[in-house]
């Protein structure tokens, strides 16, 4: 299996959680990364022997790359924020497209394509990738813009840059349209990176809930794929145990 498997910090790390514990739970268990980590805990990760997989382009998912009000304020966040992955070496930036505000979507395509183009120059020179996020509109994010794979696609596709990529959410997607393995197959190579998550409630992805990671996994192997599967989900239960059964789930070859 050529890729390796990520888990966001958010979803574990609580108010009363051991954060040693955690990163050293995770990393016995086979994880070689933690994605969306506070700054003030980078340094925390790094030192128990943990790489951090992704990081934020800008902040506020309604805010996004589909309103041109909105291009400055993201473009100063994305110096600061490319300076950063540069430094910690973080390989990928997660972008947002907003929310629609009512904007039609080819408009918001449109105006999307055109920041993405820029921001994917300064990427370039760093080295770095920016991966827009799919995200449902139906149940998590109502308006978000880019909730469906064609819309991802369909930007993406138009900047043309190999550091301008979609960050597929297992999830998100299901919720919004299913057919997740034919999905992966057809648009594998606009992928740079992949969520999970049980599917309803966005929680453990074990027998409880209607997607089967292993056969989803064997099919972004069987892509090529060589990056991270990130597990974004809150577990219900204990969390440790949880997190060692998406990992077997996800650990195919």
């Amino acid at each position: 299996m050529a890729y390796e498997q990520s888990v966001s910090w958010w979803c574990i790390a609580r108010e009363n959680t051991d954060l040693v514990d955690m990163l050293q739970t995770c990393k016995a268990i086979g994880y070689t990364a933690m994605e969306l980590v506070p700054v003030e805990q980078f340094a925390l990760v790094r030192d128990h022997g943990m790489k951090i997989a992704t990081h934020g382009l800008h902040w506020g998912i309604p805010v996004g790359i589909n309103d041109p009000a909105n291009w400055d304020d993201i473009k100063r966040q994305a110096d600061a924020n490319l300076k950063l992955a540069v430094e910690w070496d973080i390989p990928y930036l997660i972008v947002f497209s907003g929310n629609r505000e009512g904007m039609d979507d080819e408009r918001g395509a449109e105006n999307a394509i055109k920041h993405l183009e820029l921001l994917a120059r300064d990427a370039e020179s760093a080295g770095i990738v920016l991966i827009l996020e799919l995200l449902n509109s139906k149940v998590n994010h109502p308006d978000y813009m880019c909730d469906r794979t064609a819309w991802g696609v369909q930007v993406v596709s138009a900047v043309d840059s190999p550091n301008a990529r979609l960050l597929y959410d297992i999830y998100h997607m299901q919720v919004m349209e299913g057919d997740v393995i034919q999905t992966i197959r057809d648009n594998h190579q606009w992928f740079a990176h992949y969520h999970t998550a049980g599917v309803p409630g966005r929680n453990e992805i074990d027998e409880t809930q209607e997607l089967y990671y292993p056969a989803i996994c064997r099919a972004i192997a069987e892509t090529g794929f060589d990056g991270y599967v990130g597990q974004e989900f809150v577990p219900l239960g204990d969390w440790k145990a949880a997190m060692q059964y998406a990992y077997d789930a996800c650990n195919v070859d």
